[in-house]
């Protein structure tokens, strides 16, 4: 398992700066709740009557006088936009970098197989992102211990568990595209985790772009609709599990055929 440490020691100084500022920025919107609970039913008032807006981010169906509506809307776009914009990057250049820092010599001549340094390179993308999840998921509960508020436990694991989801799905997305590039492109991740969230919000707004939800694992995801039914959508499920192994497949396929110099 040389390759995973490697990796994981390759990438730890992005881990420890994402980590720590999605917990950061999820601390502090916690915190920050007992001072605006007060005030949150004449925002919630406010927001109900902004039409598309609140469709959009699915304020229509949450009571923001409550930790979880609070945390949902607030919170839930930091995770879900923070977790998958790590996710895209930690795997977008992970097959690539090794011709873009003209390494691949010096790794493809030691005595390990193309499938080997896939599977070990995924692995190291799955850790770290699991790694991720469960130190932002340790803040947020903390944090809601230490406001002395009643933790939403059914709601704030469904929610945690959807956002993990999301970004295993984006990260072996990215991982395939990633075995079709000879350099790393920051861009193409951040671009493909941007284009997903804004496609579900297209899909918020109006029916007739329902269907945009069967594309983009921010379907699933949607806070407002797991707090409001008490469980993940399944329905949007399975294109998500197909994709994620198109991604995979696609990237063991072209990287195990690629001229790599």
């Amino acid at each position: 398992m040389r390759i995973v440490k490697h990796e994981l020691h390759q990438g730890k100084v992005s881990f420890l700066i994402w980590s720590a500022s999605i917990g950061f920025l999820l601390a502090v919107c916690v915190f920050l709740f007992p001072e605006m609970k007060g005030e949150m039913d004449g925002i919630s008032d406010m927001f109900a009557s902004m039409g598309s807006f609140t469709a959009a981010f699915g304020m229509d169906k949450l009571n923001f006088g409550t930790l979880i509506g609070y945390y949902t809307i607030e919170c839930g776009n930091i995770l879900g936009l923070g977790g998958a914009f790590y996710a895209a990057l930690c795997a977008v250049g992970i097959l690539s970098k090794e011709e873009k820092e003209r390494t691949a010599e010096f790794l493809l001549t030691h005595p390990v197989s193309r499938v080997r340094i896939i599977t070990e390179k995924l692995i190291a993308v799955l850790i770290q992102i699991t790694a991720i999840n469960l130190i932002v998921y340790a803040i947020s509960v903390g944090s809601m211990a230490a406001i002395g508020e009643t933790i939403p436990w059914a709601e704030i694991n469904l929610l945690h568990l959807a956002y993990y989801i999301l970004q295993i799905e984006l990260a072996c997305i990215c991982f395939g595209i990633s075995a079709f590039m000879r350099k790393g492109s920051v861009g193409t991740g951040l671009g493909i985790a941007a284009v997903m969230y804004f496609l579900n919000l297209i899909a918020n707004i109006t029916e007739a772009a329902e269907f945009l939800k069967y594309i983009t694992p921010f379907g699933y995801c949607d806070g407002a609709d797991i707090v409001a039914n008490g469980s993940i959508n399944t329905k949007y499920l399975p294109i998500g599990v197909i994709l994620t192994v198109v991604g995979i497949a696609a990237a063991f396929f072209r990287y195990t055929k690629k001229d790599i110099a």
